[in-house]
């Protein structure tokens, strides 16, 4: 485990402390009596609990040094004020450690927002706060036209490693060598930054993941990079995305209704919009609601 610490410089862009809008003041929070009773006895002797994270996801967790900007963070300390406990962050390498070390608590929770996935529920529950879309980053001028996962075969793309994108761009690979097309060179990474650089050094034609960090780091590439694939299925039905903790844990509950004061209190609309996620909002956070939509 390494707190906090990821290299980022290489990417050159700044992403630590830079709002996709102007700053916004976060209302500080009421500590909610009814609802810090309900945390287990060793969270509230020891006075905090621990958020892991797997790197930097802009604009939603934004690592550098010792350090977490992003909406998660306004959010999760906006959380640990209603809890009264301080919330600290930790950081792994890649998803699968990330879940390993949630489910052997040695992290209380992960904010994410992580995909919620039927698969993935078999292990976990997820609070879901986020909709999100899956979208291609490409190179400025879309040089080698990737449109859609139909016209990936043959080119080299970058995802996240052990995530949903991973697998569905490994399902259209398979599509196009049945299909009698060049396979999809799959380039997994541990950590956004590494992804989006192997694009911007043209080592990859194009990096499949999350539309709201793309368009964060698409905007931060000096005109290098743009979006394709937007609007389209892409692979995937509705994409809900959110905190997760081990199956069957007390926390769902808490962090769900913590989340919803947010929402309903409008600190959640703020955060959200001073992070340029607006389109990317529930108006109800929920459990599990990847495990109602269609397989």
């Amino acid at each position: 485990m390494k707190l906090l610490t990821i290299a980022t410089a290489a990417l050159g862009i700044a992403i630590a402390g830079h709002a996709l809008a102007e700053d916004m003041a976060i209302p500080q929070q009421e500590q909610n009596d009814a609802l810090r009773a309900r945390l287990p006895a060793d969270i509230l002797d020891a006075g905090k609990m621990t958020s892991v994270n797997n790197g930097s996801f802009p604009p939603y967790e934004i690592v550098t040094g010792t350090q977490m900007d992003g909406a998660s963070a306004d959010l999760t300390h906006a959380l640990g004020q209603i809890l009264g406990v301080e919330i600290d962050h930790a950081t792994v390498g890649g998803l699968p450690a990330l879940l390993s070390g949630v489910n052997s608590g040695r992290y209380q929770f992960a904010f994410g927002p992580i995909g919620d996935f039927a698969s993935r529920e078999e292990a976990n529950d997820f609070v879901d706060w986020v909709q999100e879309y899956v979208v291609f980053a490409v190179q400025k001028g879309n040089p080698e036209g990737i449109t859609s996962l139909d016209t990936t075969c043959g080119t080299r793309i970058a995802v996240m490693a052990g995530g949903s994108a991973e697998r569905v761009i490994k399902a259209a690979s398979e599509k196009c060598v049945a299909d009698g097309k060049a396979e999809v060179e799959v380039q997994s990474y541990t950590d956004q930054p590494s992804s989006i650089l192997a694009v911007r050094s043209k080592r990859a034609d194009a990096f499949f993941s999350s539309q709201a960090p793309l368009t964060y780091f698409v905007s931060q590439a000096n005109g290098q990079l743009e979006l394709s694939g937007v609007g389209q299925k892409n692979g995937f039905n509705d994409l809900y995305q959110g905190a997760v903790v081990p199956k069957g844990s007390e926390m769902a509950g808490i962090l769900k209704d913590g989340i919803q004061i947010l929402i309903d209190n409008g600190t959640y609309a703020t955060v959200m919009k001073k992070w340029g996620l607006e389109n990317n909002m529930l108006d109800k956070t929920a459990i599990n609601l990847g495990g109602n939509l269609p397989k």
